[in-house]
């Protein structure tokens, strides 16, 4: 009997997977690159390329115009590969964002990365949770077994959420990784997401009637943040003097940081917050000096080029953009954008211009961190797998967190021109060759 397209889904051999992905991988990196050319002239940096590309590739359009080369293309059985060799870049790159990452910027601008981070999360989720009374309030957006006081956290998580390996790209790709303003944006980005992802930890505690994931997931992140930053940095402290001492890091030192840098994204994933967190920080905890610019010099290209892109890709695989079909549900999510900007944009930067930022620099904050990018997809696909919201809300949010993200670096490039003030020059880091 042979054997029907779902089957082929199904049910492959290994050598079917490993040939499969291997073309995927080609294929991907060639439509990103295709696409990226064509967002390029749009002023919009790689990730962006990325993000749709992954749309492209999925079910919206390929799987919509094409279905049978787009199941061909990324058949079931071989997206369990797809996405842990994805999640091993988002790991490794945002473990590098956390090496370059200079805390001592922060402590001088400690009122403005609290301040605008509060802003950050509380402006929005009030909002979402508004939004999650009226109008979104039945069960054509959430499972009729939802709770209102569940509606609202999650709406207000989804609302609050920052996307923070997408604004990290997108800082590093504008050369703005090392500065006062970069800095000040990807902390207090940092800050919004775990507290979003604590947010979606008791949301899910309460469908499992299990406080201790919610328990978990603050108490334990609080405690590998202090640890890693603290104890962590102490102990690996040797293995900047030993790199120091050689000129470099040879092979086994590598191997070292990689198998502690798995055990902490581990961490931090089992935990319930996510396992890019578990990676920044030990980052942030990693020596200076020589030890760090050989990791950046070893793991960047790699990261950057190949495995980086997959995750983007990864997340745009499983989003569908054509289920809101009527003038009622345009109206919503218009109303959703409209709250999404107002609570994350124009608050941090009210917050950043009264904490005493330059106008240009305020404007700036609110412009990068009003992008959700795919750290929502993320989130948003937890609350459709866990049935907590339908598929038309989830449409409706992804509209969102695209719209946000296309808004990000074209609002930044226009805040500095407006202002007549030359985009800072790209800096001589790891990040060198990005997009």
């Amino acid at each position: 009997m042979p054997v029907g397209p779902r089957r082929q889904l199904v049910f492959m051999s290994n050598s079917e997977l490993s040939y499969r992905f291997l073309f995927q991988i080609a294929f991907i990196l060639a439509v990103c690159r295709l696409v990226g050319l064509m967002t390029r002239k749009l002023h919009q940096p790689q990730v962006v390329a990325e993000m749709f590309a992954g749309v492209l590739m999925g079910p919206s359009l390929l799987g919509l115009f094409l279905p049978e080369l787009q199941a061909y293309l990324f058949p079931k059985a071989s997206m369990t590969v797809l996405y842990a060799v994805s999640q091993l870049g988002l790991v490794l790159y945002m473990f590098l964002v956390g090496v370059e990452f200079q805390t001592e910027l922060i402590l001088c601008r400690l009122p403005s990365v609290v301040s605008v981070s509060l802003a950050g999360i509380l402006t929005p989720f009030s909002l979402g949770a508004l939004l999650a009374i009226f109008p979104i309030n039945n069960t054509d957006f959430f499972s009729s077994d939802v709770q209102p006081w569940q509606r609202m956290l999650f709406l207000g998580a989804a609302m609050s959420i920052t996307a923070f390996p997408m604004l990290a790209r997108i800082i590093q790709e504008r050369g703005i990784a090392g500065t006062p303003l970069g800095t000040l944006t990807l902390a207090a980005g940092c800050i919004d997401d775990a507290a979003a992802w604590c947010i979606l930890a008791v949301v899910l505690a309460s469908f499992s009637r299990s406080p201790g994931i919610a328990i978990s997931a603050v108490a334990g992140g609080f405690f590998y943040a202090l640890t890693t930053l603290t104890a962590g940095r102490r102990l690996l402290s040797p293995l900047g003097t030993l790199a120091e001492r050689n000129g470099g890091i040879d092979g086994g030192l590598l191997a070292v940081m990689l198998m502690t840098l798995m055990v902490c994204a581990w961490f931090t994933d089992a935990i319930g917050i996510h396992a890019v967190f578990g990676a920044f920080i030990l980052g942030v905890a990693t020596p200076r000096g020589i030890f760090a610019r050989d990791l950046q010099r070893h793991l960047t290209p790699l990261t950057a080029n190949l495995l980086l892109p997959l995750f983007f890709v990864y997340s745009g695989l499983n989003t569908r953009i054509g289920l809101v079909n009527s003038f009622s549900l345009w109206m919503i999510a218009l109303a959703v954008l409209f709250a999404a900007c107002f609570g994350k944009g124009i608050a941090c930067w009210l917050v950043a211009r009264w904490n005493g930022e330059t106008q240009k620099d305020s404007l700036a904050i609110g412009a990068l961190m009003n992008s959700r990018g795919l750290m929502e997809l993320i989130l948003l696909n937890i609350g459709l797998e866990r049935h907590i919201i339908s598929p038309t809300l989830f449409t409706i949010l992804v509209f969102m967190a695209v719209a946000t993200t296309l808004m990000a670096s074209p609002l930044f490039e226009w805040v500095y021109r407006k202002e007549r003030v030359p985009l800072p020059a790209p800096r001589a880091s790891a990040s060198d060759g990005i997009g």
